[in-house]
């Protein structure tokens, strides 16, 4: 069986917990998931910034042009994050039971190795379906 090792994206853009929204922005797009990994200085999990963390801070900052917001004051504390070395069945249950749709994938330092997003295991899920032969 897969584990996150085979299935996550090793490459990941975190961001920092000085950097600013707009920056924060910018990487969440270019990146093409809903949310990134916020690590510190040693490069360890601190939290995590969704598109919806972004667009509640975005209207109020926008319209007050306030250029000055840190992803530290925004993002969400404690992320549930997975191993790489979890089975692809264990995460399935987790996507299944919990809502973030992106989980980092830490060592066991908490060090940011990459991400996990639903769409894939999803799309692994059903590769493997489809390699089922009914006998």
């Amino acid at each position: 069986m897969r584990t996150v090792k085979d299935l996550m994206s090793k490459w990941t853009p975190a961001l920092h917990e000085r950097d600013y929204l707009s920056r924060a922005v910018d990487q969440i797009l270019s990146s093409g998931h809903t949310g990134l990994p916020v690590v510190d200085d040693n490069n360890r999990l601190v939290g995590f910034l969704s598109e919806q963390d972004c667009i509640r801070s975005l209207a109020s900052s926008s319209y007050h042009c306030d250029n000055w917001v840190r992803i530290s004051d925004i993002m969400s504390r404690n992320p549930v994050s997975v191993t790489p070395e979890m089975s692809e069945l264990a995460l399935a249950n987790l996507f299944s039971e919990q809502k973030p749709k992106v989980y980092p994938v830490v060592d066991k330092n908490d060090r940011v190795l990459g991400v996990l997003t639903r769409s894939r295991v999803m799309a692994a899920l059903n590769d493997q379906l489809k390699a089922c032969r009914v006998a």
